[in-house]
């Protein structure tokens, strides 16, 4: 890969990732499995809070609902590039909802998004089925370098 970016910004809440290293690393390693002769990286994930992420969709995509993250992407072939938008208050309301913790919930909807700039839909049962399958796997993945960084 010739350039490997993967940002981290947040927007009217406070930073949720805290081993960035660790993360960007993870997703990485994400993308390159999911994506053949990958050529460059350049993914910003920004962090909001409800309102703002609900004005993205009622602009962008016509949806008055809320929803905890929006990927928009701009990639060409092998080369990836899109702005990841993730409600922080959305993914805490899950968290609870689910009964996960809000760090295994926000690291779900990160691979989340990223499976979606690889390509991948979750608009039927059989899609949505095959993206809750790469996710649990990327988090067992996440937590093997977890355990690994800590021994």
């Amino acid at each position: 890969m010739t350039l490997n970016k993967i940002n981290f910004f947040a927007q009217n809440v406070s930073q949720p990732v805290k081993k960035k290293k660790l993360i960007r690393a993870w997703l990485l390693l994400l993308l390159q499995k999911e994506v053949e002769s990958l050529s460059s990286v350049e993914i910003n994930l920004i962090f909001c809070d409800d309102e703002y992420l609900y004005q993205l969709n009622t602009k962008y995509l016509k949806h008055t609902t809320l929803t905890d993250i929006i990927t928009f992407d701009y990639s060409e072939d092998n080369h990836l590039k899109a702005d990841v938008f993730i409600s922080t208050e959305r993914v805490k309301e899950n968290a609870k909802l689910f009964s996960q913790t809000f760090t295994d919930e926000i690291s779900r909807v990160m691979a989340h998004g990223l499976l979606h700039v690889c390509g991948y839909k979750d608009k039927t049962a059989k899609t949505k089925a095959i993206m809750t399958e790469k996710e649990n796997f990327y988090l067992d993945l996440l937590n093997d370098f977890t355990n690994q960084s800590n021994a």
